[in-house]
């Protein structure tokens, strides 16, 4: 593998607490620098803007209105890429920030603009991080997940492998929070119908993509000729796993 997206999720990079768990931030990019410097291309996809917006402002719930969503999204974005920055400096690496909408995607011109800029960011040997942007952009605070974004980014730059880290291990035949007897998938050949229904919506306090979204995700990225793994984040070396082709999580096949 040459050029890896990974996808964190709000419950990676916070503790249950809405607040930005550092360590594991710090962690990440030590495992990304280190990725780097073997000459592989990383592109992070993050969310957590909006959990660190209500750690920043000491909120003890998610807002409600649609505005405050954004201005506390806004103010998350500058702590998180605050704190991407001073991690990824320690290790010699330089970060940039895209924040994407949907308009991106769907014009021609601003979706090649964006490819060629993130093809540039890879090669000057940067790390750039891209996060939907919340504080414009209602339809991604409402409609969207960065599980999608992660699989349209895969995409666009043509990656080989999309890591999506979770608070779960994979695919389960069933929910495995409701049903002790789950048993993991560990390859998935294609997304179909049956295996749709496998999956139960499993969003987090912090986060908005449950399994489903990540189905929908998988389907995106494998048809573009892209691997999928889902994993769970808890441990990070389980990065190093899915790069060394190590059985982890599930792994969606391209087509």
């Amino acid at each position: 593998m040459k050029r890896i997206v990974i996808k964190v999720g709000s419950s990676t990079v916070t503790h249950e607490s809405g607040l930005l768990n550092l360590r594991k931030i710090e962690e990440l990019a030590k495992i990304i620098s280190d990725l780097s410097n073997k000459g592989m291309e990383i592109v992070l996809v993050s969310s957590g803007a909006v959990a660190a917006g209500m750690g920043r402002m000491q909120l003890q719930s998610t807002p409600s209105t649609l505005c405050d969503k954004q201005a506390v999204a806004s103010i998350g974005q500058c702590e998180l890429m605050y704190i991407y920055d001073k991690f990824f400096s320690q290790f010699g690496k330089v970060v940039a920030q895209m924040l994407m909408t949907k308009r991106v995607i769907l014009d021609d011109t601003l979706r090649e603009n964006a490819t060629r800029t993130v093809e540039t960011l890879l090669s000057y040997r940067t790390i750039p991080i891209i996060n939907e942007n919340d504080s414009v952009a209602t339809e991604e605070l409402v409609y969207g997940d960065n599980d999608t974004l992660g699989a349209i980014t895969a995409q666009l730059i043509k990656a080989e492998m999309l890591i999506v880290l979770s608070d779960i291990d994979g695919l389960y035949d069933r929910n495995p929070s409701k049903h002790e007897d789950a048993k993991l998938i560990p390859i998935v050949e294609e997304v179909t119908s049956e295996i749709e229904a496998m999956a139960e919506d499993t969003s987090t306090k912090v986060g908005t993509g449950g399994m489903i979204t990540k189905l929908a995700a998988a389907k995106i990225a494998t048809e573009a000729g892209c691997d999928m793994v889902i994993c769970n984040g808890k441990d990070l070396n389980v990065i190093y796993d899915v790069v060394d082709n190590k059985h982890v999580g599930t792994l969606f096949k391209r087509r």
